[in-house]
């Protein structure tokens, strides 16, 4: 069951406290029943001796005796607080207050008073002073602190364990976890808050390890290219027209692909900082499709492109980021869809939003890659890229970046053999 440290502490206290509380109430009640018990007796006996002191008349009753017997010491006081006569053992010290007590009687001489002192021990309750109960008292407090303070550094105990694990923590081992079991209160929770954010802290350090990774291999074929040629051109070039032909535009190719990889990198960073700007602009989604469609059938002969174009689709969106998430998914398509293969491009208003979708036939992406496609740097077997041509692995990280930012959606459909269908929902209105 689950208790906050602000309950457990009450109730510690509480009952320390209380406990406290009850131990003075119960001292305080004992020892004012042992004093009342004992001046009871000793109003009893000096009731009983001022009653048989008539006259001094002893004959008739042994004082002495009876004295000695109860172990008492009884006084004779008389008008003049002179003492008349004394029975019984001598008490060699003053009676406390608690111990004694006086009846008048009649005699031959006049009134007088009997003084009747208890000489029995008297006990712990009878020398308890004021100062010493308050002594206890404060004693009794002391114990309680210390006692509370132990218990609630045993409840902190969970704290100082995760101040030992956080020391422990480093960017190079994120794999340290607070334990969480011994923890029943608000202490768990923030142990696993905090247990949550080492998990995050962790997969975000070995994609972004990942991600300089696969960037460095990805940067590392297109200038090993341009090294070869550039090393062709140097030994070969200068008398071979045809070598030097297929070196300078080896080169020009690799280079544009590096620069493209670069700028998708980049891209991908000013998104990670969220500085990456987004600029909301009303237009008509539809003209930017037929676009896009001129647009890659002048540069891409070897296919043929279909359009399912509602006109007059308008909404508010970064025209330039739309355009590039849609190119993205395109180029997708036009290397995994063989030569004379159908691409075909739809835009329709639907549910009052704007959907986009980008349909081929293509070789298709198996099961066990479809929940990894939007991962950077991911790709599936080099089998199925199409004519040698390679793959980033960041296009549509960056589609799905920039459907998300919009407040979209992005989704897909595949089986191999059948084709794929990349389908962006883009809400008419989105918030700011």
């Amino acid at each position: 069951m689950k208790w906050s440290i602000a309950f457990k502490t009450t109730a510690l206290y509480t009952a320390l406290f209380g406990l406290i509380l009850a131990a003075a109430a119960g001292g305080s009640a004992w020892v004012l029943t042992s004093r009342s018990i004992r001046l009871e007796r000793l109003n009893r006996v000096a009731s009983f001796v001022a009653d048989r002191f008539p006259g001094m008349e002893r004959e008739h009753f042994d004082l002495e005796t009876f004295a000695q017997a109860n172990r008492i010491h009884i006084d004779v006081v008389g008008p003049r607080r002179n003492i008349l006569a004394s029975y019984g053992p001598d008490p060699g010290r003053q009676p406390s207050p608690y111990s004694e007590a006086a009846r008048q009687a009649l005699s031959r001489e006049g009134p007088v008073l009997i003084r009747v002192a208890d000489l029995e021990g008297p006990g712990f309750a009878g020398r308890l002073t004021t100062g010493g109960f308050l002594a206890i008292l404060a004693g009794m407090l002391a114990l309680a602190a210390v006692c509370g303070a132990l218990l609630v550094r045993r409840m902190m105990r969970p704290v100082r364990e995760m101040d030992r694990t956080i020391r422990q923590i480093s960017a190079n081992d994120l794999s340290t976890r607070i334990d969480t079991v011994h923890s029943h209160d608000e202490l768990k929770e923030l142990a696993e808050t905090f247990n949550g954010m080492l998990d995050r802290l962790q997969k975000s350090y070995e994609q972004q390890t990942r991600f300089v990774s696969d960037a460095s291999h990805e940067l590392r074929t297109p200038l090993s290219v341009i090294s070869g040629y550039a090393n062709l051109l140097r030994r070969w070039g200068g008398e071979d027209r045809a070598v030097r032909g297929e070196a300078v535009g080896k080169i020009i190719e690799e280079t544009e692909n590096m620069r493209r990889l670069v700028e998708r990198m980049l891209f991908l960073a000013r998104a990670d900082r969220s500085t990456q700007a987004v600029r909301f602009e009303r237009f008509d989604f539809s003209a930017l499709m037929r676009e896009i469609l001129e647009e890659t059938g002048l540069f891409d002969p070897e296919h043929v492109f279909t359009a399912q174009i509602e006109p007059g689709v308008s909404g508010a969106a970064d025209r330039a980021l739309v355009k590039q998430a849609v190119r993205a998914v395109l180029e997708n398509s036009i290397k995994f869809t063989p030569k004379g293969g159908e691409i075909s491009l739809s835009c329709r208003r639907r549910d009052g939003a704007v959907e986009l979708a980008v349909r081929d036939e293509g070789i298709g992406i198996p099961p066990e890659d479809l929940p990894h496609i939007f991962d950077r740097f991911y790709k599936a077997d080099a089998s199925r890229t199409r004519g040698g041509k390679s793959s980033s692995g960041l296009g549509l990280s960056i589609a799905k970046w920039i459907v998300e930012r919009h407040g979209g959606k992005i989704g897909v459909r595949s089986s191999p053999g059948a084709g794929t269908t990349v389908t962006m929902v883009f809400p008419a209105s989105p918030a700011a």
